[in-house]
């Protein structure tokens, strides 16, 4: 595993609002604990290019300091459970690790 950072991008359709919030309040603070960040998170991004498959719904973008601290977040058994929420009250499109570039020396 890399030293480099990571980005774990996000793309759901929130069918649930009020079981969502559920997983948001128990989100921040287990991202915190395993020194990940939020970027950003948007609702009404814009498509550049259109391709073949059409997305909408929430983008959520954000970084870990490394992919070993990544997986340690989401193999955390209090994250498991509390992604059982995100799991009901949306439709996840994608859950995607990017690898960030490695630093220059």
């Amino acid at each position: 595993m890399s030293d480099s950072p990571v980005y774990v991008l996000a793309n759901l359709v929130i069918e649930d609002s009020e079981r969502y919030r559920e997983y948001e309040k128990g989100f921040f603070p287990l991202l915190k604990r395993h020194e990940g960040k939020l970027i950003t998170f948007d609702d009404n991004s814009i498509d550049l290019e259109k391709g073949e498959i059409s997305l909408s719904g929430r983008f959520v973008l954000f970084s870990f300091p490394s992919e070993e601290k990544a997986f340690q977040w989401y193999e955390d058994p209090e994250y498991r459970a509390l992604s059982e929420h995100r799991h009901a009250s949306t439709k996840t499109q994608f859950l995607r690790l990017i690898h960030g570039m490695p630093s220059r020396k």
